[in-house]
């Protein structure tokens, strides 16, 4: 049965089912396309995202930004991925805050040095406490920036292919981001509750409508218990764990991040486990790098 293909020029063709994951050319623009396995199945219209396994490799001695290189089986470089720190920024953050507390607890404080009452003088004084705690916060979190991922074709930066962007500062209970295509359309959604992560580490991830696409979690809860709370040499011998792909609906595994111990921190997306190509492979290379950025190895 012919595999109906869309470029994003607006045709549609279709190929035959026999070029199935193959490569082929849109008939029209000329532009690469990677054939979907099945009919259902999402098109890739990057060659880079037609495969299942990719290296992810972190530079080290990078100034003010974290920096990976994808790697694809064969050790060509595939793209250049780069997070800002804003250190500056985060630094004025927190001189900002410093002095949203000194200004906001000294009013209080000089109102509760005033006041004849002694239960007003606790009162201020406890808002003194309270008020500049608050003041700073709420300028802290004015001031900081928020943290995206930017995924390059070329390492000038000359050309993006997408960018994962963090959608609030604040993050908690939860961080949320978003992954979005190069002409910024949302391809997922990524979610990460803190609470999960007291025991295991877990991210969900939803596809644009808000429908569950796949959940990514440590893929040992034992090693994940021991990694936190044992410490010790144990504890360091734990000290990484890898990372499963599952099918929310049917618990099937999907792929895997392999990011244990290794001398030069290179480490593997593998979605072979995907073979209907469920997950998008641009989605799969963003959770991975946030599993990477995102949980402090």
């Amino acid at each position: 049965m012919p595999i109906s293909v869309r470029c994003d020029c607006g045709i549609v063709f279709a190929v035959p089912d026999e070029k199935a994951g193959g490569t082929g050319t849109c008939p029209r623009c000329g532009k690469a396309l990677v054939v979907p396995l099945t009919a259902g199945a999402p098109l890739v219209s990057d060659p880079i995202f037609g495969r299942d396994k990719f290296l992810l490799h972190q530079k080290h001695f990078t100034f003010g930004k974290e920096k990976y290189v994808l790697f694809a089986e064969d050790g060509s470089p595939l793209l250049y991925i780069e997070r800002p720190y804003h250190t500056g920024r985060d630094f004025v953050a927190l001189l900002a805050a410093i002095a949203a507390f000194a200004v906001v607890g000294s009013l209080f404080g000089l109102l509760a040095w005033a006041v004849p009452v002694e239960a007003l003088k606790w009162a201020f004084g406890v808002l003194a406490f309270v008020g500049g705690l608050a003041a700073a916060i709420v300028v802290a979190v004015i001031c900081s920036r928020k943290r995206h991922v930017w995924f390059y074709r070329d390492e000038a930066r000359q050309d993006k292919v997408m960018d994962v962007q963090q959608l609030k500062k604040v993050q908690i209970p939860a961080a949320t981001y978003s992954v979005r295509d190069a002409q910024g359309h949302p391809l997922a959604l990524l979610r990460k509750n803190y609470f999960y992560d007291l025991f295991r580490k877990r991210w969900d991830c939803q596809r644009p409508d808000g429908s569950p696409l796949c959940v990514v979690k440590e893929d040992s809860l034992f090693q994940s218990l021991l990694r936190r709370y044992v410490g010790g040499i144990l504890g360091f011998l734990a000290l990484r764990t890898n990372f499963v792909f599952l099918d929310p609906a049917t618990d099937e595994q999907l792929g895997e991040f392999n990011r244990k111990f290794t001398i030069l921190d290179r480490y593997v997306l593998d979605m072979s486990a995907d073979a209907h190509r469920k997950v998008d492979r641009r989605i799969a290379v963003a959770i991975g790098v946030m599993l990477d950025t995102g949980e402090n190895r």
